[in-house]
């Protein structure tokens, strides 16, 4: 009965780790104005043209 204990709260405390990482990350994408944006896709796509080229 204990390891179903543990497991759950290994499940949901790894539920709440993602939830934290996500919203990290859409802070993140959140604080880049659109020509931010533009810019680093311009910028990785030209990086992938040259490592494919």
């Amino acid at each position: 009965m204990k390891l179903w204990k543990v497991l759950g709260i290994a499940a949901f405390a790894g539920v709440a780790a993602s939830g934290v990482l996500v919203a990290r990350n859409q802070r993140r994408r959140a604080a880049y104005t659109p020509d931010q944006v533009r810019e680093r896709l311009h910028e990785r796509l030209s990086e992938a043209s040259r490592a494919s080229g």
